[in-house]
């Protein structure tokens, strides 16, 4: 197994930068971007439709500002593009990490369940890009706009339907919206990790689906939640500006 590496300091990749975070709350690839956000010299707008996780998350990051969001209502998805240029003046990055999943077979799927996973995941993204996408055109500084997509966007597995159409949407997605606002200076990329460790997910999955997970990949182990956000920091850094319209896997799975 490849040894997890030390957390990398921070090189002030963002410094000054106000960065929205969806789904920030918790203990996944959200709050792992915000704390390597606020490691890069940031701004942080944490966001999250969990009140009292959000509430303890910006307690424990500190320096950040909080703005309780569902990315399934559209007022409340402009109410955080909003809030977050009242507190900063503007907003540079939008990082879109909210996402649903679950396991179910196609055969016995609901509309219900179909709908909810499409909802958060992929219509959400879309929500937030095109309030952001307005406020970036507004202020008239380009930005940029980082995805969390995910491997199963490209490939099979058993009971994710929802999920996987859901993230390969996002896919899609990135790679039109950034042809549509590359005009006004604005980027959209995307990462597609395949699996990232955290307590949250170690509670929902059985140990003999994230051991068949795991036995993909072939670091032999699953990626650390700041292992992915480390690629999507560098996508919303100056260091990505002639990145736009794709879509990144962190990934160690074999081919």
């Amino acid at each position: 197994m490849i040894p997890v590496p030390d957390y990398p300091k921070g090189a002030n990749l963002l410094r000054d930068k106000v960065v929205v975070v969806t789904a920030a709350a918790g203990t996944g690839i959200g709050s792992a971007v915000a704390k390597r956000s606020l490691d890069e010299g940031a701004h942080v707008v944490l966001s999250d439709w969990h009140e009292r996780r959000l509430r303890e998350k910006a307690e424990e990051l500190g320096d950040v500002h909080a703005i309780p969001c569902d990315v399934t209502d559209e007022d409340q998805v402009q109410a955080l593009i909003d809030g977050a240029r009242a507190e900063f003046g503007r907003i540079d990055v939008l990082v879109n990490n909210a996402g649903l999943g679950g396991s179910r077979s196609i055969v016995d799927m609901s509309d219900d369940e179909w709908n909810r996973v499409l909802d958060v995941t992929l219509n959400g993204t879309f929500r937030a890009i095109r309030a952001a996408v307005r406020a970036f055109i507004a202020q008239g500084s380009g930005g940029a706009i980082v995805n969390n997509a995910s491997v199963v966007g490209w490939r099979a597995q058993a009971e994710q339907a929802h999920y996987a159409a859901a993230k390969a949407g996002v896919m899609a997605l990135t790679r039109c919206a950034a042809v549509d606002v590359a005009q006004y200076g604005i980027r959209v990329n995307a990462v597609a990790p395949s699996l990232a460790m955290h307590p949250f997910l170690a509670k929902v999955t059985t140990e003999e689906l994230l051991a068949e997970l795991t036995a993909r990949e072939v670091s032999g182990r699953a990626a650390e939640p700041w292992e992915v956000a480390n690629v999507m920091v560098f996508l919303a850094s100056d260091y990505a500006s002639y990145l736009t319209g794709e879509v990144i896997s962190v990934s160690s799975q074999h081919a």
